[in-house]
């Protein structure tokens, strides 16, 4: 009896510490939604999985009362893994946060992958409840990874887009080729392990070419789309584990990926289903990714630049992946001061899809300081522009793509954009004259509002500066 009571109370202090994890994941999911918050929600939630993890690690109870064992293998793994993510995260720039964030993304997945590989071996008799959470968890994790595996690839330059002959068929076969071996597996039609590792493998490959077709302009909805992925493969893990904070973590990343892959997909105005199928930004053929004939561009140089912003009474900075690239945003945020000093408001317009990830800009400018009031949504921007005096462009292109507006043979046509052609006047800061991600040419730099600003975002920046203290 003393023995049952030691087993419950410690059963209950392990339930309460799931309890405390799932409020900590629910309250710090509530204060990401705000950069004010952002930081302290992401240390709360951290703090809350240390709790349930080590709570696990030293309460947990099997049905045989035993608890854990091989606690060497669980504290080095523990170790390691601390100790390349934190290396990883601290060196990592800028620019390539989002394939960090598809890489960890993709190690979420692989983990409820082999979770269901240990629970299908481990459980000889499994009922059919459980073989459906096992074979799903396995399917979607193995999806998850091996699809952030490419997403993160591409994102880096090592993968380029392939779209196979009669890809969307064959992906199409194989899932349901997926589908009918699980249900094989599921139904109790067959129990060899060969055929649990065949959907495996299939799964695996369904996951490179269902991401490996996608266009690069794509990029942030597929990261949430897989997102949501590995949330819902970790919520299976809950299931089969029993945890109550794995279900909560896994329910809350899957869902609040699914908004977000919805969200992203309205701000481009596209169905998902379009962006699963159609390769947009993947293909630089056909009748709007081909070169057309456009005019004269002109160049602007440091000195009018300067003299039209210090003039100005309101200049709109709408960032992009180049600031990324250049590490500009300490200069952004200095540019805005000085401007600030001489009695000019700056405002940011910020695209929901400009960078390669959701919130891409708005993190970047944060990093810098950039006050959150600043950055303005795109709906709001575009209600600012027609009465801004000079809109900066600091290396964005497909977001304020006019062809997006006016030419219906275009691959972004329908998408919104930023109208930056409606402010007196229009600077471009890029490296050249390269198309943007999506591989199209933008009207806008060959416009009569247009002037061109050639070189790296951050020295331009910075000389943009010291010509303005000068006026």
């Amino acid at each position: 009896m003393e023995q049952l009571n030691d087993l419950i109370s410690t059963q209950s202090i392990l339930l309460f510490c799931y309890l405390l994890g799932s409020v900590t994941f629910i309250l710090g999911l509530k204060m990401l939604s705000h950069p004010d918050t952002a930081r302290k929600g992401n240390l709360i939630a951290a703090g809350g999985m240390t709790i349930a993890i080590v709570a696990t690690i030293f309460l947990y109870k099997g049905h045989d009362g035993e608890g854990l064992h091989n606690y060497g293998w669980i504290f080095g793994g523990l170790v390691i893994g601390s100790v390349v993510g934190t290396m990883a995260a601290k060196k990592v720039q800028m620019t390539a946060m989002p394939e960090m964030v598809s890489l960890f993304n993709g190690m979420g997945g692989a983990c409820a992958m082999l979770i269901s590989v240990v629970e299908y071996h481990h459980n000889e008799y499994p009922s059919m409840g459980m073989m459906v959470i096992i074979v799903l968890g396995m399917i979607i994790g193995t999806v998850s990874f091996a699809g952030s595996i490419i997403a993160w690839g591409k994102l880096n330059g090592r993968i380029k887009d392939r779209t196979l002959p009669a890809g969307q068929i064959i992906n199409f076969i194989l899932f349901g080729a997926i589908i009918i071996m699980a249900v094989m597996l599921i139904g109790g039609f067959s129990d060899s392990p060969a055929l649990f590792y065949g959907i495996l493998a299939a799964a695996a490959l369904y996951g490179i070419l269902f991401v490996m077709p996608i266009g690069g302009a794509d990029m942030p909805v597929v990261i949430s789309l897989l997102n949501s992925f590995t949330g819902v493969a970790a919520a299976f893990g809950g299931f089969l584990y029993n945890n109550p904070v794995m279900l909560t973590g896994g329910i809350l990343v899957g869902s609040a990926g699914t908004i977000l892959t919805i969200l992203m997909c309205k701000a481009m105005n596209r169905s998902l289903k379009n962006v699963l199928i159609g390769s947009f930004g993947g293909a630089k053929a056909g009748p709007g990714g081909a070169a057309k004939e456009q005019g004269n561009y002109k160049e602007i140089s440091l000195n009018d630049t300067a003299v039209l912003m210090a003039y100005a009474q309101k200049v709109m900075i709408i960032p992009g992946y180049g600031l990324a690239v250049a590490q500009a945003q300490h200069a952004c945020h200095e540019l805005e001061k000085v401007l600030e000093d001489k009695g000019v408001e700056v405002l940011y317009g910020i695209h929901p899809v400009a960078g390669r990830m959701p919130g891409h800009m708005n993190v970047l400018l944060a990093e810098a300081d950039v006050p959150y009031e600043k950055l303005l949504e795109m709906e709001d921007a575009n209600d600012q522009m027609s009465s801004t005096n000079v809109v900066l462009i600091l290396g964005a292109n497909d977001v304020v793509n006019p062809a997006a507006k006016d030419d219906p043979s275009s691959p972004i046509y329908g998408m919104p954009i930023l109208e930056a052609e409606k402010a007196e006047h229009v600077i471009v800061n890029k490296r050249s004259m390269k198309p943007g991600y999506a591989g199209i040419e933008n009207d806008l730099f060959f416009r009569p509002k247009t002037s061109m600003l050639f070189g790296d975002a951050k020295k331009v920046l910075q000389d943009l500066v010291s010509e303005l203290k000068q006026v």
